[in-house]
């Protein structure tokens, strides 16, 4: 009880106490199919008694704040499973639990309650049919090296950051409030072929009346929908006059504070540790970002 009262404060958690309630509401029907599914392919037939309640070391609650703990902060496990008095890899199992129940909600929509958006499918048709006007950005996180010899090792090195990185794709709202975090790739990929190998651009032309503002990297996209996206204008030439030179720095400010919210979006995301340098697997990266950045967003909409 000590370690849940601490545990639970906003400081290690990253929301609060009501918010925290209101989670563990709706994650606990999902936990309890999926144990409830697990017991029984493990028995190989249904309950011959009545159920009791289940017997763990970590209750239901204790999970969800552990996890959330280990999102915010990235402490080690064996932290955490001395606050709580058990064994490392209870409080391992219990953040392999709750994690992809996090990642699973999707992103909360301005203004709906209880209406959440999953897919790009579902942005795309949720700004089309509220006119809304897309901000997209790329944004990386450091991850491990892969080891030696393995296959498409190279694939993870940024350009950019000289580092083996993974990227994502963000889009948020002319407010900056978070609506899709997906597209995951190797750091080595650039943001226009992600673009095209993860079907935005399919969704640009399903949706001609979706606009949106991108950075520099997305400026093939512009290109091919010019109409719908918009994108800084292209550096004048050596010979350029002054007065061209000024027109195009006017012009790059004003899209620059145009798109700056989808940074913005992004910083927020990265003030929760792993996505400011990512320590654990690669193999459960995507499903963390996902967890984190849906919680960002239950903030975010509430704007």
């Amino acid at each position: 009880m000590a370690a849940r009262t601490a545990l639970s404060h906003r400081t290690c958690t990253g929301i609060s106490r009501r918010r925290l309630g209101s989670l563990i509401a709706e994650l606990a029907p999902g936990w309890t199919a999926r144990e409830n599914s697990r017991l029984r392919e493990r028995r190989g037939h249904e309950r011959l008694r009545a159920e009791a309640g289940p017997d763990h070391q970590l209750v239901f609650t204790d999970r969800v704040i552990a996890t959330l703990v280990v999102l915010r902060f990235q402490l080690p496990h064996a932290a955490l499973a001395l606050f709580y008095g058990v064994d490392r890899s209870t409080v391992t199992r219990a953040v392999h639990e709750i994690r992809p129940l996090l990642a699973a909600r999707g992103f909360a929509v301005p203004g709906e309650a209880g209406v959440r958006l999953h897919t790009l499918a579902d942005v795309f048709a949720y700004a089309a049919t509220r006119g809304v006007e897309l901000r997209l950005d790329g944004t990386e996180v450091r991850v491990r090296r892969p080891r030696a010899g393995r296959p498409g090792r190279r694939a993870f090195v940024s350009g950019k950051m000289r580092q083996n990185t993974k990227k994502a794709t963000v889009i948020t709202d002319e407010k900056g409030r978070t609506l899709f975090t997906g597209a995951f790739r190797p750091g080595r990929m650039h943001d226009q072929t992600a673009a095209k190998s993860e079907g935005i651009e399919d969704f640009f032309e399903q949706y001609p009346q979706v606009k949106a503002k991108v950075d520099g990297g997305y400026r093939g996209l512009a290109k091919r929908f010019p109409d719908q996206v918009q994108a800084p204008p292209k550096k004048h030439g050596k010979d350029a006059s002054s007065a061209g030179i000024e027109a195009w720095e006017a012009a790059r400010k004003q899209q620059s504070s145009m798109r700056i919210c989808v940074e913005h979006a992004s910083a927020e995301h990265k003030q929760w540790r792993p996505l400011q340098r990512y320590l654990g697997r690669r193999e459960y990266y995507d499903e963390t970002h996902l967890a984190i950045a849906g919680l960002v967003s239950d903030r975010t909409a509430k704007r």
